[in-house]
């Protein structure tokens, strides 16, 4: 129940109030973004520039690209391209998110014609590529601060302030009642789809920006050609006209808790609950095991996750939701990469590439899994064994997956009380044949998953 209140909640303070209409409330239309067909299996994979290879440029993460395909990504994700600011700048390199020139490429990475032929090789591969845009706020030293002055927020004293309240000290906040900023942000968006022809945007905090404003550039975008919009923030109403995918907040959360002990499956049934009661169903929520925040602030996977890091992986592909891949989870990264300063990813060979390949595999080829609206709708399967294993079906066009996961530090001898999940399948482990039926019992280990499929 708590964690019902919660989303509850959190709902409330993200959802805005419908038109009213002679006298009537008249519901809202909250899908009415049309995502580009290439999304509808898709898996996304976001690169930290800097820290992806040795070199840290766009020369040398092109040379990846085949290894990536490979693995079945599909959607590149580019931590923010543009110069970063010097003015009050934290570490030696600073932060990606303080920007000093939206229409430039940063010298660190390389030049506008090497990440323009990454851009091509990418789609030479069949991957997409989104860059990271961050509209709500610049460096200190942006040319626009002495040129527009007045496209900037002020503080009681009158002076140019960060985001208040968070550590965000390298930046200042544009203040987007000003038609001028919303003109020039847009009209910077749209040169690099045209100039370096990338297939849409990650919007940082987009929560803080005008959701009218994204609106209208998700539309002037799709002019040029289709493209994609990942928004930072959990509000079911960017999913209107604005993004295809927004973050799955609540689905890390509940999964962390019940990794760290702090809660048992309940806290997956809250967020679920919420997904399909409370948000449009052609809404895509990008999962994760990490990002670059959550990596640097708040700890790898094996951190927070611990053993219960491959039910995570396994949950993010055959769940709802676009799963993400953070550069580095495939060989295993042991350690948070820093985000101020040079610390490339050690590479190796480790398990999970095999298990993201096989996965992406899997999410091709069986529609049930495909990703909003295309894929099947998670149903629950009620189970003898409810407050520690989470078991589901998901089902479309003839293909089928059920799902069972041991989200627990014990052994457990489960049966499915109810009879959606009844068939023969294909165990995704070994491939063999699986018959499903009233006296199947499933013995599992602790932190361990079943993934049955039919194709």
């Amino acid at each position: 129940m708590k964690h019902l209140l919660l989303a509850a909640a959190a709902l409330a303070l993200t959802v805005s109030p419908t038109a009213a209409v002679a006298g009537r409330y008249a519901p809202q239309d909250l899908s009415g973004v049309r995502h580009p067909e290439w999304t509808k299996d898709a898996v996304i994979y976001q690169i930290n520039t800097r820290q992806f290879t040795p070199e840290g440029t766009f020369k040398a993460a092109e040379a990846q690209l085949p290894r990536l395909k490979a693995m079945g990504v599909d959607i590149l994700w580019i931590m923010p391209i543009h110069p970063i600011g010097v003015k009050n700048r934290k570490g030696t390199l600073g932060s990606p998110y303080s920007v000093r020139d939206y229409r430039a490429v940063n010298p660190e990475f390389g030049t506008m014609a090497d990440f323009q032929r990454f851009v091509r090789a990418a789609h030479g591969q069949g991957m997409k590529v989104i860059i990271d845009w961050v509209a709500n706020h610049s460096a200190w030293d942006n040319p626009l601060v002495a040129q527009h002055p007045e496209w900037y927020e002020r503080d009681w004293k009158g002076d140019f302030r960060p985001t208040p309240w968070w550590d965000w000290s390298d930046i200042i906040d544009f203040d987007f009642r000003q038609e001028g900023i919303r003109q020039y942000m847009a009209d910077s968006m749209l040169y690099w789809v045209r100039e370096a022809d990338i297939d849409g945007f990650r919007a940082d905090v987009a929560a803080y920006v005008p959701l009218d404003f994204w609106e209208k550039v998700r539309a002037d975008a799709d002019r040029i050609k289709p493209v994609f919009m990942l928004g930072e923030a959990q509000m079911r109403d960017l999913h209107h006209k604005a993004f295809d995918a927004s973050y799955g907040w609540g689905w890390y959360n509940a999964l962390a808790e019940i990794a760290q002990g702090k809660s048992d499956t309940g806290a997956l049934f809250g967020y679920f609950s919420e997904n399909e009661s409370a948000w449009p169903a052609g809404s895509m929520r990008m999962v994760y095991a990490e990002n670059h925040d959550q990596n640097a602030w708040h700890g790898t996977g094996t951190e927070v996750f611990g053993p219960a890091l491959t039910n995570v992986h396994v949950l993010a592909f055959a769940g709802e939701g676009i799963p993400l891949v953070y550069n580095g989870e495939e060989a295993g990264n042991p350690k948070r990469l820093k985000f101020f300063e040079k610390d490339p990813i050690a590479w190796r060979e480790h398990p999970n590439r095999a298990l993201f390949t096989r996965l992406a595999a899997l999410k091709s080829r069986n529609q049930a899994m495909w990703n909003a609206p295309w894929g099947g709708r998670m149903v629950g399967v009620v189970n003898d064994r409810p407050q520690k294993v989470f078991s589901f079906v998901r089902q479309k066009n003839g293909d089928k997956v059920l799902g069972l996961f041991n989200f627990s530090a014990e052994p457990q001898t489960v049966k499915l009380s109810e009879r959606l999940g009844d068939g023969t399948y294909r165990d995704f482990a070994d491939g063999k044949s699986v018959t499903v039926g009233a006296s199947t019992s499933f013995a599992m280990a602790p932190w361990s998953y079943r993934l049955l499929t039919v194709e």
